[in-house]
């Protein structure tokens, strides 16, 4: 028999590379071609096509559902100001997004599987430029695949699948519409809630540090010390999150510099967490170089030597918090960071 009638299919040569350098041909095998097609139960019992009908319309109408209840969410538990509040807010925010989500993409899927044609084609190669009647047989192949799907014999999940995709933009849409005319004012991240003689204490127990508990080499998160019942409100999340402090106690021989001349006490020095880049959290340190590490983008700064940029995108040292220690002992903060802490933006000259 010879190789055009191979009755199995095409076949393509298989080749050896000696070890001496030469190519040497082996024997040919044939091409194994598109599996043999079986059909769906769907594709021959009608009744279970309609009922993966029905399911797919159910997914999309939970959908659907998902949208109204993240619109009730947004309007009908608003955040109180507590942290209870912000969460209850959040948390609801979210669980009807993912419902929403959840049902559009378990709705495709099922409908994918389930009720779409599930044959194989295959396509020879050909040159990028088509010519028109390649041009009209792919628009023909595109009707062929919308007549395929079944949507148009199926009024009930085309009006499922427009209603949830219809309604879900609005999840986001009214969220961010309601939000114009909000409060943009970018002044209040000049300054944070560290003053003359605010306690420094570890985050999140709010315990206060004295400096006889630092060994040269440790690392403590730092925040403000307030009353306890002041951390469980909405504004002071929010001035937490930009006075949040990285505390490291080095042997004052190894300290080469303040980024703020005598910011420093007894080898222990203060830096804002928040990296001067994009604003993560830098809060890798590393003891031998004195390097501190930003895990988003590999902004790295050498707190030795003023918090300056050794590595990395960020173009500013971390701002340093000034600090001593009072009558008894505890770490205190001078005085506010001399610049505002983190990335830049539009109102800030540097």
């Amino acid at each position: 028999m010879s190789e055009n009638q191979n009755p199995q299919g095409p076949s393509h040569d298989v080749t050896r590379h000696d070890g001496d350098g030469t190519v040497a041909r082996t024997d040919r095998f044939a091409d194994p071609g598109v599996p043999v097609h079986h059909p769906r139960l769907a594709d021959t019992d009608t009744r279970a096509a309609k009922r993966n009908e029905r399911i797919i319309a159910i997914l999309f109408a939970i959908s659907c559902l998902g949208t109204i209840g993240s619109l009730v969410a947004y309007f009908a538990v608003r955040p109180d100001g507590t942290t209870p509040g912000v969460r209850l807010s959040t948390v609801l925010l979210g669980v009807a997004l993912a419902i929403s989500l959840f049902g559009i993409g378990f709705a495709a899927v099922h409908w994918a599987k389930t009720l779409m044609s599930a044959k194989e084609y295959v396509e020879e190669r050909h040159s990028s430029s088509s010519s028109e009647d390649v041009r009209e047989v792919v628009q023909q192949q595109f009707k062929d695949g919308l007549e395929d799907s079944g949507i148009a014999r199926r009024p009930v999940l085309k009006g499922a699948v427009v209603s949830a995709l219809a309604l879900f933009p609005l999840a986001i849409a009214v969220p961010l519409v309601s939000s114009v005319g909000g409060d943009w004012n970018v002044g209040r991240f000049r300054n944070t809630i560290w003053g003359p003689g605010v306690r420094l204490a570890y985050d999140p127990s709010g315990r206060p540090i004295k400096a006889s508990d630092l060994t040269v080499g440790s690392v403590a998160h730092v925040i403000p010390d307030v009353p306890a019942e002041e951390r469980e409100t909405h504004e002071w999340i929010t001035e937490k999150a930009k006075a949040v402090v990285l505390l490291v106690r080095l042997d004052p021989r190894d300290l080469k510099r303040d980024h703020r001349e005598g910011a420093s006490y007894d080898g222990i020095v203060a830096y804002s967490k928040i990296c001067t880049h994009v604003g993560c959290p830098v809060a890798l340190y590393e003891q031998q170089t004195h390097h501190l590490l930003c895990p988003c983008h590999q902004s790295t700064f050498d707190v030795a030597d003023g918090a300056k940029v050794v590595f990395g995108p960020a173009k500013r040292p971390l701002p340093q918090l000034p600090i001593t220690v009072d009558d008894e002992g505890y770490l205190v903060a001078e005085d506010d960071f001399n610049e505002p802490v983190g990335p830049s933006y539009w109102e800030r000259l540097k």
